[in-house]
């Protein structure tokens, strides 16, 4: 399980992951573990200094651009801006069928674009906002979400021919799935990448 936020407070043991990832410690991704986890979790240095209260037995520490292995997938975390408060990155994975994953949820820009998008299949990313920045600065630091747009142009440019955009905003989530995945159809031939609007129960994956 990648990140597991406040919504996920009762239902996490229930669900019963065999591990959990975190990519930072806002709440909507990192608050489902205020009453401890039922495995063992992996989140950066940064992350854990944010979460000191929450009762998780077995805390491991990721180290940036330093690839570890989680039930058998091989993990290597990029650090992204998108908070100074809770410093945040996104992972770069391989699942079935030879497809290499890079998953970012919130984001302004990957700091290292080029080695984390690398040989990558599919961008999973931010879907806070289609076409407006949603960005401002804060001590010499950018901090917000970059708009599809943007990440679909760094996907073109890196050679990633497949996006899914989840983590979506209200003005995505407040539009009809058939509207969005038309505009987001535009964006994709825009930037020449395949892009799909994630819904809940969304399973396939293909190459």
């Amino acid at each position: 399980m990648v990140d597991c936020g406040a919504d996920w407070l009762r239902l996490v043991r229930r669900i019963a992951p065999h591990a959990i990832v975190l990519t930072h410690a806002h709440p909507d991704h990192a608050y489902g573990l205020a009453r401890g986890a039922p495995c063992p979790v992996w989140a950066t240095a940064a992350c854990w200094s944010s979460l000191t209260r929450f009762p998780i037995a077995d805390r491991r520490t990721v180290k940036p651009q330093r690839p570890f292995v989680v039930e058998d997938i091989r993990f290597t975390a990029f650090p992204v801006e998108h908070s100074v408060r809770a410093p945040a990155v996104g992972y770069r994975f391989g699942v079935a069928r030879g497809i290499r994953v890079f998953y970012a949820p919130d984001l302004v820009f990957i700091i290292d674009r080029a080695a984390a998008l690398r040989g990558v299949t599919l961008y999973i990313g931010d879907g806070a906002t289609l076409t407006r920045p949603l960005v401002r600065q804060r001590t010499g630091h950018l901090i917000g979400h970059a708009p599809v747009t943007t990440q679909l142009s760094w996907c073109g440019k890196e050679g990633v021919p497949r996006a899914i955009i989840t983590h979506c905003g209200t003005a995505i989530v407040r539009a009809s799935h058939t509207t969005v995945s038309r505009r987001l159809d535009d964006l994709g031939d825009t930037h020449g990448v395949a892009v799909e609007l994630a819904y809940d129960g969304m399973t396939r994956v293909e190459r």
